[in-house]
């Protein structure tokens, strides 16, 4: 019984990792836009800030130097149950700062919504909105791309996310690695495919009008995934621009980066439980692959889960002598087994090759194997304990600006 469906599950596992491996496939090329358009939208530009007064200056200098008309733009920073001086850092720098204490409501998807509903009663109204995180830098030209997709007919966009301190810590720099191989073969295979990508949680572009009609309902801890499902269930594809770069910070240690990764794995899960099904067989029925891409993807933490927990039992099962070993699909496949596990390790350095990552990053990919890995006890603890819906805080300290981090990436 057990033996049967190990190999039940290491089957559906496999076709879900050989479609993905297929989709990468199709990010090895991109799409040059030539479309232009001469800046017409407006935009407020949102920035989620909680305690970040080492870093929001750095952030808000950057936006006010955007090649964009400034009078087409304003900046609004949430400050968000702060403590420190952030809110003062942002009026001195000349910007809009509104401060909110709740809580009991806590988290950037709380804040997002009450600042939205604070937008709204403002007499000047904006054709979109722009959110950002409070540590981030931003390309210069990020709201002429966001202009040109929006006059495109573009509703939701997600910007290229990359990452502000990459030769910070092994840490950072298997962040660094991750997001190249994530903007390469996840999020534009889906763009040359026309399926839905995905946000990030930063560096996102929403239409004023559909967030006013959709409302933002995004309180999870994973705002963005979760905003992304609503979008597709309402038949709304959120689109990717490749060439708006956005930087965000990283944390150092292993415990920092364990801390926000069981975050997301725990808001995840919580995703996955409530659309999973929703979407998928809303898909179905529609016969929209989007749909159904969309869905998948949301069951990608199920896919880590199940998948560490079947390699853990079939190499203890393996390890004992005197025990029939259960069926595994590389005995009865190997050649297919070897051939896809190796297509799937060299995905990595193959982005890093197409995105041309700096030199000096590939030294990581000795101890990038031990990041991945530490996936696994993290989304093991994030199933027991998904329920949790405290938000947990990331420090960020490093005060970088846009020409510094330029020219570490040309290094």
């Amino acid at each position: 019984m057990l033996d049967n469906f190990l190999l039940v599950l290491q089957v559906v596992l496999a076709l879900i990792g050989g479609y993905q491996l297929l989709l990468s496939f199709f990010g090895w090329y991109r799409r040059k836009t030539n479309v232009q358009h001469a800046p017409q939208k407006t935009f407020a530009v949102l920035v989620a800030a909680h305690n970040e007064e080492q870093v929001v200056g750095a952030l808000i200098e950057n936006l006010k130097n955007l090649d964009y008309p400034k009078e087409l733009y304003d900046v609004f920073v949430i400050c968000d149950n702060c403590t420190d001086n952030t809110a003062d850092i942002v009026r001195q720098h000349g910007v809009y700062a509104f401060e909110r204490h709740n809580a009991s409501l806590r988290g950037k998807g709380y804040a997002i919504e009450w600042m939205l509903k604070e937008l709204w009663k403002l007499p000047k109204s904006y054709d979109a909105v722009v959110m950002f995180d409070a540590d981030n830098l931003v390309d210069v030209d990020y709201l002429r791309h966001m202009n040109n997709d929006l006059c495109s007919g573009s509703k939701v966009i997600q910007a290229y996310l990359d990452t502000k301190n990459p030769h910070d810590s092994w840490i950072t720099s298997a962040y660094a690695i991750t997001y190249w191989y994530c903007n390469r073969l996840w999020q534009l295979p889906r763009t040359n495919l026309g399926l839905a990508n995905y946000l990030g949680g930063t560096g996102m572009c929403f239409d004023t009008q559909l967030l006013k009609e959709m409302g933002w309902g995004a309180t999870s801890l994973v705002e963005d995934l979760e905003f992304t499902m609503r979008c597709v269930m309402r038949g709304v594809k959120p689109t990717f621009n490749y060439e708006a770069k956005v930087y965000d910070e990283k944390p150092l240690s292993f415990k920092a980066s364990a801390k926000q990764r069981l975050r997301w794995m725990q808001g995840h899960f919580d995703v996955a439980r409530r659309y999973f099904f929703p979407l998928f067989w809303q898909g179905l029925k529609e016969r929209n692959w989007s749909k159904i891409d969309t869905a998948v993807y949301a069951l990608n933490v199920y896919n880590v889960l199940l998948g560490s927990l079947c390699s853990i039992v079939l190499w203890i099962n393996k390890s004992i002598p005197g025990i029939t070993p259960f069926k595994s699909l590389f005995e009865m496949a190997p050649l297919v087994f070897i051939f896809v596990t190796i297509a799937s390790v060299v995905q990595f350095p193959i982005a890093l090759i197409i995105e041309k990552a700096p030199a000096r990053i590939w030294k990581s990919l000795i101890t990038f194997p031990v990041f991945m890995l530490s996936w696994w006890p993290v989304t093991l603890y994030a199933f027991f304990t998904q329920n949790n819906k405290q938000w947990s805080h990331t420090e960020h300290t490093r005060v970088i600006r846009l020409e510094e981090v330029q020219s570490k990436q040309a290094s």
